[in-house]
């Protein structure tokens, strides 16, 4: 079976983003987008969960049985995540103080659930460690940009370092509003941009 790896990765960046089309996994979104650096690690969680659950639902699909599917998938999907949870817990403290309990969270995220049940439980395997990778992606790139929006618009700041010409602080942009407000600008010139293609 062919795949073609830069449509697949078009797929999940723009025409099936996670968060900017399909509009999945909200509650992480707007929490953990505080800094681009904690986006970029819950980005980089999620990539490592949704991988490696697709790769194992996909290899049990035709042995779990229908009645059951859901359990099943979420105790793979759990099993990944408090591997996840540790290695973050062991080896990055800082991160695992900020994301707090959004890595234990990625459990019931939808994007995860969502792939496993539409793609995976119906897909090879190799596909589906593709379709995981590239969903991943596309989550990664769109948080890790609302991460970078709301950290420089609240403190000038992009990955902690400083880069406006100008001192300032809008402390909304950090607050819970501000990932309402920063997500609502997006969304609203990702579909300005696609109707005016259209």
């Amino acid at each position: 079976m062919s795949i073609n790896f830069k449509n697949e990765l078009y797929r999940g960046i723009v025409t099936e983003n996670p968060i900017f089309r399909i509009v999945l996994g909200m509650c992480p979104t707007l929490a953990t987008s505080t800094s681009a650096m904690n986006a970029l690690g819950m980005g980089v969680s999620v990539i490592a969960v949704l991988t490696c659950s697709n790769m194992v639902i996909s290899m049990l699909r035709n042995v779990i049985p229908d009645k059951v599917r859901i359990p099943a998938f979420i105790v793979v999907i759990a099993t990944f995540v408090t591997v996840v949870d540790l290695l973050i817990a062991a080896f990055i403290p800082p991160l695992y103080e900020a994301l707090g309990i959004f890595i234990p969270l990625i459990v019931v995220n939808c994007i995860i659930l969502g792939r496993a049940e539409a793609y995976a439980a119906k897909n090879p395997v190799v596909p589906s460690i593709v379709d995981g990778i590239v969903m991943g992606i596309g989550f990664t790139l769109s948080l890790t940009m609302l991460g970078a929006m709301r950290e420089f618009l609240s403190a000038g700041m992009i990955f902690g370092y400083a880069v406006a010409p100008f001192k300032h602080q809008f402390i909304l942009m950090i607050l819970a509003p501000g990932a309402f407000i920063t997500l609502g600008l997006v969304l609203a010139g990702i579909n300005f941009i696609q109707n005016k293609e259209s």
